[in-house]
């Protein structure tokens, strides 16, 4: 059987994430995939970029490209404000499209972007690479098995640190660009993982406060979730921390559950310590593979969707959990009350900007 053809590939964007982890994620899929084209707003920078990896065409505008090139995919790696255009263009070109975070600015444009994609395909998926390492893996099949008995506490911390010079970039700080301050743009990775492994929430209670940054959004935010089992989770995200550090911590009945590490873990990262009444402990610690979480392997997730024409993870319904989260993070630090999940519905404020209610702390 001959293998199937190389799916064919844009990237458009060239900054750091592009470069750091898109394009060689790229490069380690090219048995499936075709590198075609690199668009940014500055052709030298799209050209630079095209040199560099060894891309046949360069362009400085998205709708040239896609009807030039025809791609089957396009990864976008552009600041948060362009994504909802970019991503619509693609869709409407018939592209699949894999987005950084944030996947939008707000509910109302992740919704205005699922309305354009079509049952079988295309669709638009999003960059939370921290699903697919094999611990989480192993993690999220133990909770559905019963194996760790029933959820009760955890932790969901991204304490990271961005100076000054960070919050230069102008469309960083705000809401009209960024969406949101590390609630939307830092921790918002760790929360994905979160609601991936313990299913939805039932309510929130959050502060924000801008306490050390020259920026427009908050520059901390502090939640308590509720959880549909019952489970209570502390939230935290934050630039302001100078000892780095990414830590989940889930408190089941039978063992607690721990992930330790900065951007990207791998079996090694992660610590399942017994119950003390657990006598026999074999069996809590047991992945088959160790598989490190990246782009590459989410990437790899979504080319399989691609081929069978099925909805990838974190796209649709999946990826717009994490950013109903947030949504009802900032509401809640905004009206001090606890807001439930199913007050947001698309009349509430803060369906439409992450800033519909907000208040500076």
């Amino acid at each position: 059987m001959n293998p199937a053809p190389r799916i064919r590939v844009a990237i458009v964007g060239s900054g750091d994430i592009a470069r750091i982890a898109h394009l060689p994620a790229v490069e380690a899929l090219a048995e499936h995939l075709d590198l075609v084209a690199a668009v940014d707003l500055e052709l030298a920078r799209a050209r630079a970029v095209a040199d560099h990896w060894h891309i046949p065409a360069a362009y400085d505008d998205l709708g040239d490209m896609l009807a030039a090139e025809r791609p089957e995919l396009v990864l976008i790696c552009t600041p948060p404000a362009e994504h909802r255009p970019a991503i619509i263009t693609c869709l409407e070109a018939g592209a699949w499209v894999w987005c950084e975070k944030p996947p939008a600015l707000s509910l109302a444009e992740y919704d205005e972007i699922a309305a354009h994609e079509r049952e079988g395909g295309p669709y638009a998926s999003y960059v939370f690479q921290h699903r697919f390492g094999s611990a989480a893996a192993h993690l999220r099949a133990q909770i559905a098995a019963g194996d760790l008995g029933r959820m009760l506490v955890g932790i969901c911390h991204t304490l990271w640190f961005r100076d000054d010079d960070y919050y230069a970039v102008p469309w960083r700080g705000r809401f009209e660009t960024e969406g949101g301050g590390p609630t939307m743009g830092h921790g918002i990775h760790q929360m994905d993982l979160m609601l991936h492994l313990l299913g939805d929430w039932t309510e929130i209670t959050a502060l924000t406060g801008t306490l050390a940054r020259d920026v427009q959004t908050e520059d901390v935010s502090l939640a308590a979730v509720r959880f549909e089992s019952g489970a209570l989770v502390s939230v935290v995200n934050s630039v302001l921390s100078p000892r780095e550090t990414s830590y989940l911590r889930f408190d089941f009945t039978e063992a607690t559950v721990e992930l330790t590490h900065l951007y990207g873990y791998d079996n090694s990262s992660w610590r399942w310590t017994p119950a003390p009444h657990r006598e026999d402990v074999t069996d809590l610690w047991s992945p088959e593979t160790d598989v490190p979480s990246s782009h590459t392997v989410q990437l790899a997730a979504l080319v399989e969707a691609l081929r069978a024409g099925v909805r990838p993870a974190a796209s649709g319904a999946d990826g717009r959990r994490v950013l109903e989260l947030i949504a009802g993070l900032y509401a809640s630090a905004a009206t001090r009350t606890v807001v439930r999940r199913d007050q947001l519905t698309a009349d509430h404020p803060v369906h439409q900007s992450m800033s519909g209610v907000h208040v500076h702390v």
